[in-house]
């Protein structure tokens, strides 16, 4: 596998050709926020808080670390106002829908973004996946799932298979950047309880 030399923040960092931007960084010690990414799962994508803003053969522009894989002489800036604006503006739409995130508390301190800029959505899940993709992809057990589309999307266990599956499990809890996957898990255990108790009496 062939060697590849980029610069990040001013940093020569040597990468093995497939890496992503974010893995070099992470190699040579350079701190990217990231929410959705976990080294056991494939690339996500989905939280763009990893956003980082690149120049390629005289072209500027912003792309998602996590993904995008180095180049040759490839220059990347973790830093800059256009990403400090971006990953300010998605924190606040984040903490929209989780305020008391300890996670996006501490980021949103980091970059100045305000929890009250936009109205309350309390669903506390960001849609991150992690839960989801670990799930499917390091334990093969799909016991949680997304739901819906759009705006409307959200997490949720399948009863048949959490009751089976997630009691003496629970390592994507730890996972979560919210509240949301505890609280979906408590809604779907009551429900198996609730299903268990009509069936016997």
């Amino acid at each position: 596998m062939s060697e590849i030399t980029l610069q990040i923040d001013g940093k020569e960092v040597e990468a093995s050709e497939g890496m992503t931007v974010l893995e070099a960084a992470q190699s040579a010690g350079i701190s990217i926020p990231t929410l959705c990414h976990h080294e056991k799962l494939e690339p996500f994508g989905a939280c763009r808080i990893c956003m980082v803003e690149i120049e390629e053969r005289g072209w500027t522009r912003l792309v998602v670390s996590c993904v995008y894989p180095v180049a040759q002489d490839l220059v990347v800036k973790t830093r800059s106002e256009k990403v400090d604006r971006i990953r300010k503006t998605i924190l606040e739409l984040f903490l929209a829908h989780a305020p008391d995130a300890f996670e996006l508390q501490n980021l949103a301190e980091a970059y100045g973004a305000d929890k009250d800029r936009f109205e309350k959505e309390a669903s506390f899940c960001i849609h991150c996946g992690l839960c989801v993709r670990y799930c499917a992809e390091v334990k093969k057990k799909n016991a949680i799932g997304f739901v819906d589309r759009g705006i409307r999307r959200e997490i949720s266990f399948i009863p048949e298979i959490a009751a089976k599956e997630c009691w003496n499990c629970k390592e994507c809890f730890p996972l979560c950047p919210t509240s949301a996957l505890q609280a979906a898990y408590l809604l779907t255990e009551a429900m198996i309880f609730s299903s268990d108790s009509s069936e016997s009496g």
